[in-house]
């Protein structure tokens, strides 16, 4: 029998308000020995301490074999800097003067090895990289290893960084730039409700892929979103939230659902900010959240907020 798994907790690292520099103290969120660390994983370091400090949430992982839990991480932007930092000392001759303890981030990946180091994630760590649908996806991978009996505990998110001036691949993509870090602990039902806690809601994740060549062909469109939303079990009583890029395929989308496009941020992180409002806001309702690029992903979360008891 399939195992029924739960959000339990959800928690952030964001500034204050858009634009804000110097609003993030690795140290007071950290503590010592995480400087030298690209601020993406600082963000997602922080955001999954915090999760973690939630009633029950860190005793549940403690409790949890170190081979039953994972990770997953999406991330666009997430080592940009280290990139740029790469290639200007490289050009310039400089390279001997690059951190040898930050050097390493030049891999995206690493971002969520770096959790799974920091807290013995051992049941898997999968890091996706998919432009603004990448924490989406990460989530769906997750739950979809969970539900193969790969693990019993997951730790899912994203996180993202303002790239800088330098990146012009990151800085020319349309959407304004993100910051932050958000991060949500995935357990069983069973656990949460045998330990007496209350479960945040389910999410279901679903993906689809459209050739932008064929975006502007609506019946294209319209079949590949009925594949999606029929594997999502969406209906009718589900509000849905769209954010997209300004490209044919967006536009597309936007038709088919019959809902106005939010801009969509540069990064992968603001379809999960979604989420999670849904999951931590007084409402029943299941809300869809949906995310497509110019490329051609979709990707569509269907959230089922608990019923308050």
């Amino acid at each position: 029998m399939t195992q029924d798994f739960v959000i339990s907790a959800v928690d952030a690292v964001a500034p204050p308000r858009p634009g804000a520099t110097g609003w993030f103290d690795q140290r007071a969120e950290l503590g010592r020995g995480y400087r030298h660390l690209p601020p993406s994983a600082q963000y997602l370091l922080a955001a999954v301490k915090r999760a973690l400090a939630q009633e029950g949430i860190g005793e549940a992982l403690l409790a949890m074999p170190e081979e039953r839990r994972a990770v997953a991480v999406g991330t666009n932007h997430a080592v940009a800097g280290v990139h740029a930092e790469i290639d200007q000392g490289t050009v310039a001759g400089e390279a001997r003067l690059l951190s040898p303890t930050a050097v390493p981030y030049f891999s995206p990946n690493l971002i969520a090895s770096r959790i799974a180091m920091e807290h013995a994630l051992k049941g898997f760590s999968l890091a996706v990289h998919t432009p603004r649908t990448a924490g989406l996806e990460a989530l769906q991978a997750g739950l979809r290893a969970l539900r193969s009996g790969r693990a019993d505990w997951l730790l899912a998110g994203a996180t993202e960084v303002v790239p800088p001036e330098s990146d012009k691949a990151a800085v020319t993509v349309r959407g304004a730039a993100e910051d932050g870090a958000l991060a949500l602990v995935v357990e069983t039902a069973r656990a949460v409700r045998d330990s007496g806690r209350r479960a945040l809601g389910r999410v279901e994740v679903r993906s689809v892929f459209v050739p932008p060549r064929r975006a502007g062909v609506p019946e294209e469109v319209r079949a590949a979103l009925t594949v999606l939303l029929e594997g999502l079990s969406y209906g009718a009583g589900a509000r849905a939230r769209l954010t997209g890029d300004g490209s044919p395929l967006a536009r597309a989308v936007e038709a088919v659902l019959g809902v106005p496009a939010e801009p969509a941020g540069a990064g992968s992180l603001r379809p999960l900010q979604a989420i999670a409002a849904v999951l931590t806001q007084p409402t029943t309702a299941p809300q869809l959240v949906v995310a497509t690029t110019a490329a051609g992903h979709v990707s569509a979360a269907l959230v089922t907020p608990s019923t308050p008891q």
